[in-house]
């Protein structure tokens, strides 16, 4: 998420032991050892139930995870009141960079960390941030932003669009790709990730509607970056964030699991999307 070792080197005598007794040494060795191996066995299981005091645990924030999502599930892991780890972000001084104005969105770093007895939201919450700002803070990273043009903060933005738009790791380059393709031409994003995000929600159906809602995060009514990162992305996301894919993709749809398509045409896009909604329509059995 100590082993220890019996010394059964075997000991040299100075003179020939009687022949009724030269099997004795070994025997007793033998029996310590199975003795020690015994009692290791014990205290692993009497570990394991609890004896010695309560088992490690540990919680898992997974890539993707959105703030709101994170503290729902250290409350979980705390056993504390639902909210309690919310309005601690406003009283932990947490190490955040100035232009995210205390939003910690994006630098809650997905990874597994230990919980004991006395592991408090404040505690969890600045680990989380200062493990991203150790990871994100890397001097490659720094590097890959200015190539790319883009601020580090940017590149968090990127990044939690890729986590969350990307089926496979192949695909993040790729989607990395096309959000710089199409800031270059002053294009919407268009991506359902962000509404979804604006509505607190995770699907794939986007109706026409949805497409409307006054946000700041609707990719189809604002052009550029949403204000914030729109989750918590991993190290893979911030690779693909600084290292997009060449290509000169505008489209992509997943039709299908696995089965992503990228292209520049649009008129390609359209017939992509049709075999989706076609898809879809099948996994309904309408």
């Amino acid at each position: 998420m100590v082993n220890e070792s019996l010394d059964t080197r075997r000991h040299h005598w100075t003179r020939p032991t009687p022949s009724t007794r030269r099997g004795r040494p070994a025997l007793l060795a033998g029996i310590v050892l199975v003795l020690g191996v015994a009692v290791a066995v014990l205290v692993l299981l009497l570990a394991r139930e609890g004896m010695f005091g309560p088992p490690p645990r540990t919680l898992v924030i997974p890539e993707g995870r959105r703030a709101s999502q994170v503290y729902a599930a250290v409350d979980r892991s705390l056993d504390v009141p639902p909210g309690t780890t919310r309005k601690a972000v406003g009283k932990a001084d947490l190490a955040l960079p100035p232009e995210v104005k205390g939003n910690p969105e994006g630098y809650l770093f997905p990874a597994t960390y230990p919980v004991t007895s006395g592991t408090t939201p404040t505690s969890l919450l600045t680990y989380m941030v200062d493990t991203a700002r150790q990871r994100f803070g890397a001097d490659h990273i720094a590097a890959g932003a200015r190539r790319n043009h883009v601020s580090v903060q940017q590149a968090v933005t990127i990044a939690s669009i890729v986590q969350a738009e990307a089926g496979t790791t192949t695909d993040m380059g790729k989607v990395s790709r096309v959000i710089y393709n199409r800031l270059a031409r002053g294009m919407p994003l268009q991506m359902d990730s962000m509404l979804n995000y604006a509505l607190k929600r995770s699907t794939l159906d986007t109706t026409a509607d949805d497409t409307r809602i006054d946000s700041a995060y609707n990719s189809y009514e604002h052009k550029g970056l949403p204000p914030t990162p729109i989750g918590n992305p991993g190290d893979q996301a911030m690779e693909a964030a600084i290292t997009p894919t060449p290509g000169r993709w505008l489209y992509f749809v997943t039709v299908a699991p696995g089965d992503t398509r990228f292209t520049d045409s649009y008129a390609e896009h359209q017939r992509n999307v049709q075999e989706f909604n076609r898809n879809r329509l099948e996994e309904s059995g309408n």
